[in-house]
């Protein structure tokens, strides 16, 4: 299986989407905490963060998303989340971070709870 990392971004609706795909840890987490902060230093409070090609995330990964959510939520904004791999919902259940995030199964469905709120 290849694990190569890649980020990909477009603007689904006006949001901005950042796609990740591959492992995220210590070695690709920083490319994808300054595309988050570039986005935020745009002015795009809310972004969605499609991790459904993510196979493996480590703490600095979490640490990455949750520094994200804050300068989001600072701003009036929010990151939710598209998970839908049981193993990396897991890691997130496990840290408590379910009860932090919004998590979403579809980019679809949280690119639709954002436009709502």
């Amino acid at each position: 299986m290849d694990q190569t990392f890649t980020i990909d971004d477009e603007e689904i609706d006006g949001i901005p989407v950042v796609s990740a795909s591959g492992e995220i840890d210590v070695a690709t987490a920083p490319p994808l905490r300054d595309r988050l902060q570039a986005l935020s230093s745009s002015g795009k409070p809310t972004v969605v963060v499609n991790l459904l090609g993510v196979t493996f995330l480590d703490s600095t990964a979490l640490g990455v998303l949750v520094g994200a959510l804050k300068r989001c939520r600072e701003t009036g904004g929010d990151l939710p989340l598209v998970i839908d791999e049981p193993r990396i919902l897991r890691v997130f259940e496990i840290t408590g971070l379910t009860g932090v995030f919004s998590i979403f199964g579809s980019v679809k469905a949280a690119v639709q709870s954002v436009r709502c709120t």
